[in-house]
């Protein structure tokens, strides 16, 4: 039996004549492959986090904790996110375009309160997390979601300066760059670039002149590169990633990419098997955090990896095709919003499997709806909801529905 939402939303029924009767047919029907591969990522996520958490006991660090801890609490997080995402679902997307703007400010609130003492949580020398009693919650997260909505909806409003520095350009800017410089404090360079990610790839798809956005993209990149060559940490991370081999980085800065290279190199073709992994003993630090893919890789092998790439592809695939279809309906703020969304989860997950694979430099960004963290799989959840019900009033409008 075809899985069905647990309750009927504003709008989804509608009436079919046939001869003279009008018979009321069945709720629109919503993307049920998208529901299932969101579903499916998570639970895999969760029998590796498991897998690569199993261990940890076994150290000083996390002694305390029971072998079941993590997948446990990450089971409890995808229920949560799940009935999040069900709230999110009905929410109308005007209804969403309307609050982006309080959204965006009360976001911006959260990330300075995580700079106060005693307020925000520090882990491993980064002041990222709000203590919630129950969980640790992580602005950066939030905000990405956040962004999406908030650039989406400047985007529309200011469409008819698109094409101008000063009016398309710089208020988005100085938002960017007040989000900026509260996730430097923390600091948090990666969320930081995925925001950035987000905030110029909706201007671009929104229309933003072609010319100004190239060389503003030049100018990121200086910035960053500026930011790195000031950082001793971060410039150390660089020179360490571009020879992680060499005996002083390969102890001491690139240690996690280079037991990450020998899980992948374990792995092969078909993996270890299921809980074989030697890497997650203690070699490989946040194994089930930020580099989760490198178990998958040595347990599942090359396989088990091109599995997860190819769902990961097809999220973002679908997120744009939903995109293009609300735009064709002339739901422009809808259309940019599903983009959003395919552009931050193809950004981060490119950037946490390329630190994986060594292909970019090790940065601390979670593979989304997979690695362990209650934040994280929250806002993934919450944004593909909203990707759901931006296709569900797609099709509304299709079949000459209300909602």
């Amino acid at each position: 039996m075809a899985f069905q939402f647990p309750f009927k939303f504003a709008g989804s029924t509608e009436t079919a004549a046939i001869g003279r009767r009008e018979l009321p047919s069945r709720m629109m029907e919503y993307d049920q492959p998208l529901v299932w591969v969101t579903i499916l990522l998570m639970l895999t996520g969760m029998v590796m986090v498991y897998s690569a958490s199993i261990a940890l006991p076994d150290s000083p660090k996390f002694s305390n904790y029971t072998n079941n801890y993590f997948v446990t609490r990450q089971a409890l997080f995808i229920v949560v996110s799940l009935c999040a995402g069900l709230i999110a679902f009905r929410f109308r997307i005007e209804t969403l375009q309307r609050l982006a703007p309080l959204m965006f400010i009360g976001t911006l609130v959260l990330l300075a309160l995580v700079l106060v003492p005693g307020i925000g949580v520090v882990v491993n020398g980064g002041r990222r997390w709000l203590n919630l009693r129950v969980f640790n919650l992580q602005p950066s997260e939030v905000m990405k979601i956040v962004m999406v909505l908030y650039a989406a909806d400047f985007t529309v409003r200011k469409q008819q300066y698109m094409h101008k520095l000063t009016k398309g350009f710089m208020p988005m800017a100085v938002a960017v760059g007040l989000v900026g410089f509260l996730l430097l404090l923390e600091p948090d360079l990666g969320a930081f670039g995925v925001i950035v990610c987000i905030a110029m790839g909706i201007l671009f798809l929104g229309g933003f002149n072609a010319i100004w956005f190239g060389g503003i993209g030049a100018v990121l990149v200086m910035v960053f590169t500026t930011i790195i060559a000031f950082s001793k940490f971060r410039r150390e991370r660089l020179f360490a990633y571009l020879d992680p081999w060499q005996e002083e980085h390969a102890l001491n800065k690139s240690y996690q990419l280079t037991h990450s290279l020998i899980a992948f190199g374990r792995g092969e073709i078909f993996g270890v098997g299921l809980g074989g992994s030697l890497e997650k003993l203690h070699y490989l630090p946040e194994a089930h955090t930020d580099f989760l893919l490198a178990v998958i890789g040595e347990e599942l092998g090359l396989a088990g990896v091109l599995v997860v790439i190819a769902m990961f592809y097809w999220l973002v695939k679908r997120a744009f095709d939903i995109g293009r279809q609300a735009i064709a309906l002339d739901q422009h703020y809808a259309g940019l919003v599903a983009k959003g969304i395919g552009i931050w989860i193809g950004i981060q997950t490119f950037i946490n499997m390329g630190v994986n694979l060594g292909l970019l430099p090790t940065k601390g960004l979670t593979l989304p709806l997979m690695s362990y963290g209650g934040s994280g799989v929250l806002f993934n959840c919450v944004g593909l909801a909203i990707l759901l019900r931006i296709d569900y009033e797609n099709r509304v409008k299709m079949r000459g529905g209300s909602l």
